[in-house]
């Protein structure tokens, strides 16, 4: 039995004539009706009544043709994922993305990556950076953009673009009047996220804050920051990309004294089949972000 008579056999059974199914396949009649009677001899039963003039599946036929279907059916799906690790620019991407880049990152390039990768399904699955790097090694992501450099042979990484931080301040704070804030001013009253997030050690450090927090508050998430910020509970550091959400919440945004930031990379598997895939991914997204990182690097927004 081959893939072959199977779709003989389908086609038969679809048409219920032998000359309608022959041209469907391109072979000729005779040619059709051997094949399909070699396959009766190897599966021991009947498959089609003949007569001169009808043609009518068995109820062998009609137990096994679901079968044979689901067959064919992953069989050609075996052969289009062929295809399309052939070429590295089709197919699925399944790409992992930390939480404090992932809603402002994604609008801006998903537009002009399905323009420039038209094949290309990307999957995209947000997370720490710690889950994301798991799932990388488990194979469970293809990629992922991080705003740390991963460590470790297995993997490696590109650098994207650079983004700087933003001082966020109440409209009433004291340094709203400054041009430039220098981050250890924001020190006393500065707002951070959860452990786990590499946006927290960043703004601490950036700040000359490696140490506890006491009570200060650890949010889940960058838009509880923005919101607490706009509240007049205290300061924080955003990245650039989330400037827009954080002017429309009324928050006063200020370049830092040292210009601190973070650099957005793209990582991937060391032996990674598809590195074209993640390569072209990743030059998207640069190309896509080159005038905003040096805009904001120069502090406009």
């Amino acid at each position: 039995m081959n893939l072959r008579d199977f779709r003989y056999l389908l086609a038969v059974a679809e048409h219920r004539n032998f000359g309608r199914a022959a041209e469907a396949c391109r072979i000729s009649q005779p040619t059709l009706s051997v094949q399909v009677r070699r396959l009766e001899e190897q599966l021991g039963v009947a498959l089609f009544e003949r007569t001169s003039r009808t043609v009518a599946p068995t109820a062998a036929c009609e137990r096994l043709i679901g079968h044979v279907r689901a067959a064919v059916a992953e069989m050609d799906a075996i052969l289009d994922i062929a295809r399309a690790l052939r070429d590295p620019l089709a197919g699925r991407l399944r790409l992992g993305i930390v939480p404090t880049l992932a809603p402002y990152l994604l609008p801006l390039v998903f537009a002009p990556l399905r323009e420039a990768l038209p094949a290309l399904e990307l999957e995209p699955w947000e997370d720490q950076t710690a889950a994301l790097l798991d799932r990388l090694r488990a194979h469970e992501l293809d990629a992922a953009l991080l705003a740390t450099e991963p460590d470790g042979p297995d993997l490696a990484s590109r650098r994207l673009f650079a983004e700087p931080f933003f001082a966020a301040l109440p409209p009433e704070h004291p340094l709203a009047g400054r041009a430039v804030v220098a981050e250890e001013d924001l020190a006393e009253d500065i707002l951070v996220l959860a452990d786990g997030h590499c946006l927290r050690d960043q703004a601490l450090a950036a700040c000359g804050r490696n140490g506890g927090l006491g009570g200060t508050l650890r949010a889940a998430s960058l838009s509880t920051l923005l919101n607490m910020v706009a509240a007049g509970y205290g300061t924080t550091l955003i990245p650039a990309l989330a400037a827009g959400p954080a002017q429309d919440a009324g928050i006063v945004l200020r370049p830092l004294a040292t210009r601190a930031g973070r650099t957005i990379r793209i990582a991937w598997r060391t032996h990674f089949p598809r590195r074209a895939a993640v390569e072209a991914v990743g030059e998207v997204i640069a190309t896509r972000l080159r005038g905003f990182a040096e805009g904001a690097a120069a502090g406009v927004i």
